[in-house]
């Protein structure tokens, strides 16, 4: 009896050092300035509960050993509307609390605060956005998740002239990104031979009815509409040019989730349009996708999937370097942690981290025909 009691208090004691040492793990904070409230809300709210994901599976697993030290992470969230300037008070506010990577997923945000990277104290901004400007900054404390958006011009822009006609009409949203992927689409439809009509773009953020700006767009009789922004919005353009009578294709600026669309309009709706490969759709997901629903009883997008993605590769950076603040430590292995992370923590296929500081990998888009996704694989020769 008196061994039992024995083995009983060396039971306790064990479960209290390990106790004591998860008590005593260093916490290392990360920053998320993005839209948590307004238009664009939902999506920032899913590239924040990416974050909030990785960082929760991280935690529970014990966190990670650097430089001898346990460390796990805490999320600071901060809500920036969706305007810039509004982001690059946040991440002051971030940066004077000790917080030395920083999570922004909208261009404006981004290209505002690059220039803040650099200053005292410096940081590494994980960018959320296929603008291609932020890698023509050439900034060094840099690290942009998503393939940049004119990999789809070519291939969008081929598909859906073949299929539906050379007349592009123009309902995108007026936000500074909306802006430069129009004109984006509008050269490489004329490229590719097609004219392009007047651009009725609207801001999704703040409209409710876009019923008068796609039938401004339908009175110029276009075979197919560029649209875009976040992915509810979206989706109500595509109803209200259905609604009109509209039988052509769609251009779907990557903003925009076909996964979130149709649980707003019939996969009928979409027929014929072109846009981002579903999460789910990707080979290799199925696992992430599966946990991410239980989690937040909702289908993961990318928003959740790539900033997901992102925090498994900026802490496995971190071991690597053997530091959690020197950012420009961390961005020094981002490349070789990319690399090696484990299938079920990427959503692509992940070659690297390219000089510029950019995810190198395998992308994939979407066509759809007859109520479903169609893989429309990129030409590797076209990916930057």
């Amino acid at each position: 009896m008196n061994g039992l009691k024995k083995m009983s208090v060396l039971g306790l004691s064990f479960a209290g050092l390990l106790l004591m040492g998860a008590a005593s793990a260093k916490v290392v904070n990360i920053g998320y300035s993005g839209p948590l409230s307004g238009g664009a809300a939902s999506y920032g709210k899913d590239c924040q509960s990416g974050l909030q994901m990785a960082i929760d599976e991280i935690n529970a697993a014990g966190g990670v050993t650097v430089k001898g030290e346990k460390v796990t992470f805490n999320l600071v969230s901060l809500d920036d509307r969706y305007l810039p300037n509004e982001t690059a008070t946040n991440v002051k506010r971030l940066t004077s609390q000790g917080i030395s990577t920083i999570f922004v997923p909208h261009a404006g945000g981004i290209l505002t605060v690059q220039p803040l990277t650099t200053k005292d104290p410096n940081f590494l901004l994980v960018a959320y956005s296929s603008e291609p400007k932020i890698l023509e900054a050439n900034n060094p404390l840099t690290f942009m998740l998503p393939p940049r958006y004119d990999n789809y011009l070519q291939p969008f822009v081929k598909q859906e002239i073949t299929t539906f006609g050379k007349k592009l009409g123009m309902v995108g949203t007026t936000s500074a990104y909306g802006k430069a992927w129009a004109d984006a689409v509008s050269g490489e439809w004329k490229k590719q031979g097609g004219t392009v009509g007047t651009d009725n773009g609207v801001d999704y953020g703040t409209t409710v009815d876009y019923s008068s700006a796609v039938t401004k767009a339908l009175s110029e009789k276009p075979d197919v509409l560029f649209i875009g922004g976040p992915s509810q919005p979206t989706a109500l353009v595509v109803k209200a040019a259905r609604e009109q009578g509209f039988k052509g294709g769609f251009i779907v600026m990557d903003q925009a989730k076909f996964e979130q669309m149709n649980q707003v309009v019939p996969m009928s709706y979409l027929n014929g349009a072109v846009g981002v490969l579903p999460v789910a759709q990707f080979p290799g997901t199925q696992v992430f996708v599966n946990q991410y629903s239980r989690k937040y009883k909702k289908i993961p997008t990318s928003e959740a999937a790539l900033n997901y993605m992102g925090v498994n590769i900026v802490v496995s950076a971190m071991v690597a370097a053997g530091t959690t603040d020197d950012a420009t430590a961390i961005r020094a292995k981002l490349a070789s942690a990319a690399a090696s992370l484990p299938r079920g923590k990427t959503i692509f296929k992940i070659n690297g981290v390219t000089p510029a500081g950019h995810v190198d990998a395998t992308v994939l888009a979407a066509y759809v025909k007859d109520g479903a996704f169609t893989s429309l694989r990129l030409p590797a020769s076209l990916l930057k």
